[in-house]
């Protein structure tokens, strides 16, 4: 299991006890999301393809209680002109976005595209959960900018 960590600006912080660090926004929710990703790479393991765990994991948070949309079309701003799309693995709650893999090892552009999404969508945290490598691998990252205003999406 990795440990929760922020990106780039944030501290590394490590739970010997609970994927939950009272400390962060949200962790509560956090917390219970990468639970139910742990429930489902415990009976799962690793080799699927990305839209399997993305089907057992919505299984998973329902039965959590959590509210959540899936492949949630977000749009992306430049300019006050919107120029694409994207969609988001998981919108929980409406306040964090979930992004999956199936890969073997999380890297580096992993990371910086889901701190762009962010940015992009304008929330402020965001989990990235690969179920690709043997322990289950998530991520917490936060949104430094937390500002979409700048780019002109109306809806923020």
């Amino acid at each position: 299991m990795e440990n929760e960590k922020t990106l780039k600006t944030g501290p590394s912080e490590k739970s010997d006890k609970s994927v939950v660090q009272t400390t962060y926004k949200y962790s509560e929710l956090t917390g219970k999301i990468i639970g139910c990703a742990m429930k489902v790479h415990s009976a799962l393991g690793n080799g699927f393809q990305e839209v399997i765990y993305q089907r057992a994991l919505e299984i998973e948070m329902t039965d959590a209680g959590l509210s959540f949309s899936r492949e949630q079309e977000m749009p992306v701003y430049y300019k006050q002109l919107q120029i694409g799309t994207r969609r988001v693995d998981f919108l929980v709650e409406s306040v964090v976005s979930v992004e999956l893999k199936a890969i073997t090892q999380i890297e580096d552009v992993h990371l910086a595209q889901a701190i762009n999404y962010l940015e992009a969508d304008d929330l402020e945290i965001g989990l990235l959960i690969n179920f690709g490598a043997k322990s289950l691998q998530h991520k917490r990252i936060i949104n430094r900018k937390f500002n979409q205003k700048n780019q002109g999406n109306p809806n923020v």
